[in-house]
């Protein structure tokens, strides 16, 4: 439940109404950094770091996301190397028959993160705050 004063969305988020149009873009372009993974694989974490830090302090609204962003990004980074390993693992223990999770574990961590880059750059061009599914919370 929501406490007194709170602005919630039709869809259930708390919206920051001060927010200003260069916070939410700035927010938004954060969340976008995950596609510089795409080019710069295991390094593009740096990205939003490196933009938390320039912000730092400023609003409450870009450190959220900021740290939402952060967390999301070192979540699919663990999940991109464990996964891989772990099917591995379960192949070599079945004899090959799980192998066939191979396929999945490339591939889940990078729908998982456009799924949730797509919502969460949405959210943050509405003002609202958002929670990035299956993440670990490294930083609150």
């Amino acid at each position: 439940m929501n406490e007194p004063g709170q602005v919630v969305s039709p869809n259930g988020r708390l919206i920051d109404p001060d927010a200003t149009s260069d916070e939410r873009s700035f927010s938004l372009l954060l969340h976008l950094s995950l596609l510089g993974h795409i080019i710069a694989p295991y390094f593009a974490i740096a990205i939003p770091i490196v933009m938390y830090m320039v912000k730092k302090g400023q609003s409450p609204f870009i450190d959220d996301h900021a740290k939402e962003s952060i967390n999301f990004q070192l979540t699919l980074l663990i999940y991109s190397i464990l996964l891989p390993v772990l099917a591995v693992l379960i192949g070599a223990i079945t004899c090959g028959v799980g192998l066939v999770l191979i396929i999945p574990a490339l591939f889940g961590p990078y729908i998982l993160g456009l799924i949730g880059m797509i919502m969460a750059t949405m959210a943050a061009n509405r003002g609202e705050f958002f929670r990035y599914p299956m993440s670990f919370r490294f930083l609150s």
